[in-house]
């Protein structure tokens, strides 16, 4: 059975006795040897990943119900602890630190729920990027073009390909600026960033503590829920909707500035598909969003919070880095505390506006990142390296800094580049979401 199939449907041919957990991970182990996933993978788990195959298998043949990711593969990234490993964050400066006491907390909730841990997965380094470059172990090229090596999106690289390819059914990833939902867009998958506090981060290598969200990507919005579920240790209390009545709005600041037209034309036929199925869709000037930059000066949460984290490391280790992500560190290490308090402060304001502004609808709509993957080849400067980060960041970090929830969704057509769908919505209303997401999910096929 191919791993691209979507969770239910897959667990339905393993209770039909159609299938067994063991061939499904052995066949993402052998897939994660393949040339089309170099890169992906820093560390695999075939023996581990194997035995909890097997033991899913003997608990079915028992009669046990299994939770719907026991047997199943799933795949980490780098920056979650491991319990007797060191945590490399996608780096080469951390070899020799200290190995994990623990599991992380998402690790522990996985396994938990009987999952395969087939792998730890790529990613940018520190998570500081959303191109998903890494100098240091290689970058997985995106599926999506067998001729073109392509960006992944970042930071969960790995996470987002090892998904395309069908070696996972669910990629634990981050999202600090957009690190689950811009490789999930690229790569034309499902990513789902939960409100921050909904999931725990202890375990997890910290970039910014402010916007840090422990989450995870896959084939579907239910399988994103299934992923979720596992991660809070509760699901979502979702109570699906009808798309016919649903408010969209559509925001006309920032988040269409520079779109490429292949991105325009995917989202627009979205928007018609969605508003033939009874969707309201609303166009807004939220003006607030232009506001987003201004107040994320001087430095910004992520490189202020980063250099806290790798103030003595860096000073002795420079060399070791990826010189773009030590570039990015570099801009918080000479904020004050009263620059950084006063961000804290507006950034509170701004929620609350913003909170105010979106009251009335289901969901704010647009494109998940405004631009196609480039070819790795064309961001080899650092002027198109930085220019791509911001276009790539720019409209899934208003996500982050006004602590919503958020989705991206597939909206492409065969034979184009993919190109993703945000739904977003304010703090606390993941469940709501979910069920937007679902609607329109269905409306898009």
């Amino acid at each position: 059975m191919p791993t691209t199939a979507r969770i239910a449907a897959m667990r339905a041919r393993l209770d039909a006795g159609n299938a067994s957990h063991e061939a499904i991970v052995t066949q993402a182990l052998e897939g994660a040897k393949l040339p089309s996933a170099a890169h992906v993978f820093t560390a695999l788990y075939t023996d581990a990943a194997l035995a909890a195959a097997r033991h899913a298998d003997a608990a079915r043949k028992a009669g046990v119900q299994l939770p719907a990711l026991a047997g199943l593969p799933v795949t980490i990234k780098d920056l979650y602890d491991v319990a007797g490993e060191t945590t490399m964050a996608g780096s080469v400066v951390r070899r020799g630190a200290a190995p994990a006491a623990h599991d992380s907390v998402a690790v522990q909730r996985l396994r938990a729920q009987g999952a395969a841990i087939v792998g730890k997965t790529n990613m940018t380094e520190f998570a500081f990027s959303g191109v998903g470059i890494n100098p240091h172990h290689g970058t997985p090229h995106n599926p999506a073009d067998p001729d073109i090596a392509r960006i992944p999106g970042g930071s969960s690289s790995g996470a987002a390909v090892s998904v395309a390819l069908g070696l996972a059914v669910v990629g634990l990833g981050s999202d600090t600026g957009g690190s689950i939902r811009i490789p999930a867009a690229l790569c034309g998958i499902v990513g789902f960033k939960s409100t921050q506090s909904r999931t725990p981060r202890t375990g997890a290598f910290p970039l910014s503590q402010t916007l840090d969200t422990v989450c995870a990507m896959a084939r579907s919005v239910e399988d994103c829920l299934v992923a979720d579920a596992a991660l809070a240790d509760a699901p979502l209390a979702v109570r699906r909707r009808p798309l016919q009545g649903l408010r969209l709005a559509v925001p006309s600041t920032l988040m269409f500035d520079g779109i490429d037209r292949p991105t325009a034309r995917a989202f627009q036929r979205a928007v018609t598909k969605l508003s033939a199925a009874g969707a309201q869709v609303v166009d807004i000037t939220l003006a607030e969003l232009a506001e987003v930059a201004k107040i994320n000066a001087p430095g910004g949460f992520s490189p202020i919070e980063a250099a806290a984290v790798h103030r003595a490391t860096i000073a002795d280790g420079r060399a070791l880095y990826d010189s773009r992500v030590a570039a990015r560190i570099d801009l918080g290490m000479t904020v004050s505390a009263v620059d950084y308090i006063t961000m804290q402060q507006r950034r509170a304001d701004w929620i609350a506006r913003m909170e105010g502004a979106l009251q009335g609808f289901d969901a704010l709509l647009c494109p998940t990142v405004p631009i196609a993957a480039p070819p790795i080849e064309s961001l080899a400067t650092d002027e198109a390296f930085f220019q791509a980060n911001g276009m790539l960041l720019r409209n899934t970090f208003a996500i982050n800094f006004l602590d919503g929830c958020s989705f991206s969704l597939p909206c492409h057509e065969a034979g184009e580049l993919p190109a993703g769908l945000m739904l977003s919505s304010v703090r606390g209303d993941d469940a709501r979401l979910a069920a937007v997401a679902l609607a329109v999910e269905a409306a898009l096929g």
